[in-house]
């Protein structure tokens, strides 16, 4: 090509560039995609087992003792304890429900939500006590 000539936009090397490096992301968008649904698949069934599930509840059970107890000693106030017992108690009962996220499973994840919160919220106030 001269000088003077025309330049196509399709026959610029800049382009050509440009289209390697879109083809060399799509290729590891592509790997990636399958790497990390597989990763997740895997990771799901094992964030998905009961055992998960029950050594979460022991430790949360040990955790709520240990401070919400303390808090009673320290503070005098039995609320946050209430509260977060009550937690607990619907974080547990709720290992008993059907397991999983979609239809009548739904309502473990609803529960063990709730008494989540309940706990967080004794938590909370056990430390507003403490001040």
């Amino acid at each position: 090509m001269g000088l003077n000539a025309p330049v196509s936009v399709w026959a610029m090397p800049d382009m050509d560039r440009f289209a390697i490096g879109l083809s060399g992301l799509c290729a590891v968008h592509c790997l990636a995609s399958t790497v990390l649904i597989a990763l997740a698949a895997s990771a799901g069934g094992l964030l998905l087992d009961p055992a998960i599930h029950e050594i979460g509840l022991v430790m949360a059970i040990a955790m709520g003792v240990v401070a919400l107890g303390g808090g009673i000693f320290r503070h005098g106030t039995m609320m946050p304890a209430a509260v977060g017992a009550l937690g607990l108690g619907m974080m547990a009962g709720a290992t008993q429900l059907p397991h999983g996220v979609g239809g009548a499973q739904g309502v473990e994840v609803m529960w063990t939500l709730i008494g989540v919160g309940l706990l967080a919220l004794g938590h909370a106030l056990n430390q507003r006590a403490m001040r």
